[in-house]
């Protein structure tokens, strides 16, 4: 399935403030991206691990919006996984179909 991009944000750094404040910010990256390869078990525990630092964090709706918004391909982004936010996505789209078909 082909997904279409919205256009990018403006690249104002009062945009992307938020990010300075983000609990993420004390750990490796490799904690929210996955590895290639990476599955099973060992990819949900390293995901898990990372959810349970989002959840603490003071700015994980921020994170969260903009992850959506730019339809982020990769991590965990406000405690949304890959396969999460394309659930989201998904049903935002369905929806909106829903709704202009409707009216």
């Amino acid at each position: 399935m082909n997904v279409i991009r919205p256009e990018q944000p403006r690249p104002l750094a009062s945009d992307w403030d938020w990010q300075q404040d983000a609990a993420c910010r004390e750990y490796p990256t490799e904690m929210f991206f996955h590895p290639d390869g990476e599955r099973g078990p060992r990819r949900k525990n390293r995901e898990n691990a990372a959810k349970a630092i989002c959840a603490s964090c003071p700015v994980i709706q921020a994170c969260r919006k903009q992850a959506l918004t730019l339809q982020e391909p990769y991590g965990i982004w406000g405690g949304l996984s890959e396969d999460d936010r394309l659930a989201i996505i998904n049903q935002r789209e369905v929806r909106e179909l829903t709704v202009a078909s409707a009216s």
